[in-house]
């Protein structure tokens, strides 16, 4: 697997049901280094906890398409491992859609997040008043990431981040429901529960779609460990700021 491309291997990794991938932040070049150093297996390039340390902007989608790719793809290039950057909500409609993921290709990274929150009014994760985009036009967003990725690099992964847990106009149901759609209808590779309020949830997130799911930590009250993942048979854990913490 280590001679393969990076999205080859991103793809494989979120595939693995022997034991758990843990997706930590890279916060700059440096450090992802010393993640490859000590076995790190992939990394995430966060517009808050990454893209924000560089430029000073908040996580509320005003950093540019542009700007995020430069930072990650300098991370990506400095590493062999795969790199996940955070696409926000694509950055415009399908057709900034279709170019984020064209320059992520070719910037050297192996997958994108996107978010189905509106372009307008996005906000943080766990930020109180976030909302999410109708389900049809979540689904046209991640449809057009996943159709450029046929294009270029059928490997590249497209990951779906579904805020509508907590979101103003949402709740379980909705995200439960938004999370098969996201799966089966739109294509993705990937899902994401950005806010489970309990184990409960996430074994029902666990039963509403058969490929790779992960959840952010959320309402918990604590990180699940790796053997609670594999035990739920979520084979992704998503620790971010465990990079930071270490900092």
């Amino acid at each position: 697997m280590a001679d393969s491309k990076p999205t080859t291997r991103l793809q494989q990794l979120i595939h693995r049901t022997d034991r758990v991938l843990a997706v930590m932040h890279a916060p700059t070049a440096a450090h992802a280094r010393l993640m490859e150093l000590a076995g790190a297996e992939a990394a995430f390039v966060g517009t808050s906890g990454v893209v924000g340390t560089y430029t000073g902007l908040a996580d509320v989608g005003v950093a540019t398409m542009t700007e995020c790719l430069t930072i990650a793809g300098w991370i990506a290039q400095s590493v062999r491992f795969p790199v996940i950057v955070d696409g926000d909500t694509g950055h415009g409609g399908i057709m900034a859609v279709r170019r984020l993921v064209a320059e992520a290709i070719r910037a050297g990274l192996a997958g994108i997040r996107i978010d189905d929150q509106p372009i307008e009014g996005k906000r943080s994760t766990q930020d109180a008043g976030v909302e999410v985009v109708p389900l049809e036009q979540a689904i046209v967003r991640y449809r057009a990431a996943v159709d450029m990725k046929h294009e270029l690099d059928p490997d590249f992964v497209i990951m779906a981040q579904c805020y509508a847990r907590d979101a103003a106009n949402g709740g379980l149901e909705d995200c439960l429901q938004r999370l098969r759609a996201y799966e089966e209808v739109a294509g993705v590779d990937w899902v994401q529960f950005e806010s489970p309020h309990s184990v409960e949830e996430i074994q029902q997130a666990r039963a509403s779609v058969s490929g790779p799911l992960s959840f952010m930590r959320g309402k918990l009250p604590r990180y699940v460990s790796l053997e609670e993942h594999q035990a739920l048979g979520v084979f992704i854990a998503w620790y971010p700021a465990f990079t930071h913490e270490v900092m």
